[in-house]
């Protein structure tokens, strides 16, 4: 997760019902994100053993790294990797670099770790940076493996790229001549886009216009009803995950499916930080994964940020406390996966 502004979203409610209550039904997939920037963590293979004794079924890891591949083998957890944002300029510029990164970390360890999405780019500015070019490099590479059918090719957007995002019909991306060609590129390959969306921070920098249960998928007063199709939305995940379906279509990507691939809540140092709302806001997005959105419901794919707290980030306190586990595998609060 790296340092954002939240776009306002859905500050006021437009419309007022009764309560809401989140039930799960079969869920496509729940991953959580493993990061490494903390003191003292576990091994790589002691983590893996971790995610398996919680039935975590997916992990997004942020930079190819040879013993979590190695530890990963046989594990069947399903795997997004980041290429890590240092290597986005050399594989633009080089698409050997990008056949040798490939080689090295996919088709060295892939079909024995269940790779599933290799991400190309993590909450990057698509008009300042060459992550289209990297990712058809990346592509290309996996197409020449025989491997581009098995492993999507994407990119991580943070909702500050959404724009317009109240009522969710009315998302855009702010700059959308450039995500345009990013959004052809996974359409043309049956790939998803992937969305970093954290209620929290909207809830944070509303500073009192959103209420606190809306965020956290509990009971609420509040349900906001958007005018251009009539879709209620009674959570603020929901509208703002379809506030990005929204803007995908704006740009011809309706047929592009979105992963949530990075969502969480601290349990300190913030507003509305605490163990109990960061408990109860995990919890229910696991629960609620298993019914999508008003805009396309069925079971979506979430990862859940983070599996550790870490205290070596930097940036806001709440940086720190987005972990589920302590670094010695102790929980932070207990939440079930199952």
């Amino acid at each position: 997760m790296a340092k954002r502004g939240v776009a306002p979203v859905l500050a006021t409610a437009l419309v007022v019902v009764a309560a809401f209550a989140a039930t799960a039904s079969s869920v496509r997939a729940i991953g959580v994100c493993y990061g490494v920037i903390g003191s003292g963590l576990p091994s790589k293979s002691d983590v893996v053993q971790l995610y398996k004794s919680n039935n975590i079924a997916n992990m997004r890891f942020y930079f190819a790294d040879q013993d979590l591949l190695t530890s990963l083998r046989g594990s069947g957890i399903g795997l997004a990797l980041d290429v890590g944002n240092d290597k986005l300029a050399s594989l633009a510029a080089d698409p050997a670099a990008a056949s040798s990164w490939v080689k090295d970390n996919v088709q060295a360890y892939y079909p024995d770790v269940n790779i599933k999405y290799i991400v190309v780019g993590n909450e990057v500015d698509a008009g300042a940076s060459p992550v289209l070019q990297a990712m058809n490099n990346v592509h290309d590479a996996l197409a020449a493996a025989n491997l581009a059918g098995s492993i999507k090719v994407s990119t991580a957007v943070k909702m500050d790229a959404i724009i317009n995002s109240s009522p969710p019909s009315s998302g855009a991306f702010k700059d959308a001549s450039s995500v345009s060609p990013i959004v052809q590129f996974l359409s043309s390959n049956g790939a998803p886009l992937l969305a970093n969306v954290y209620p929290y921070f909207a809830y944070r920098d509303s500073q009192g216009g959103i209420d606190l249960s809306y965020a956290l998928f509990e009971p609420s007063s509040t349900t906001v009803v958007d005018p251009a199709n009539g879709l209620a939305y009674k959570n603020l995940f929901d509208a703002m995950v379809d506030a990005v379906r929204a803007a995908l279509d704006k740009v011809g990507g309706g047929a592009v499916d979105v992963v949530v691939s990075e969502s969480g809540w601290p349990s300190a140092d913030g507003t509305g930080a605490t163990v109990d709302n960061a408990r109860t806001y995990n919890q229910n997005l696991v629960s609620h994964a298993g019914n999508g959105t008003p805009r396309k419901p069925g079971p979506m794919e979430v990862y859940v940020f983070a599996m550790f707290n870490e205290d070596q980030k930097d940036g806001d306190p709440t940086e720190k406390k987005f972990g589920l586990f302590n670094p010695d595998k102790t929980p932070v609060y207990p939440i079930t996966f199952a």
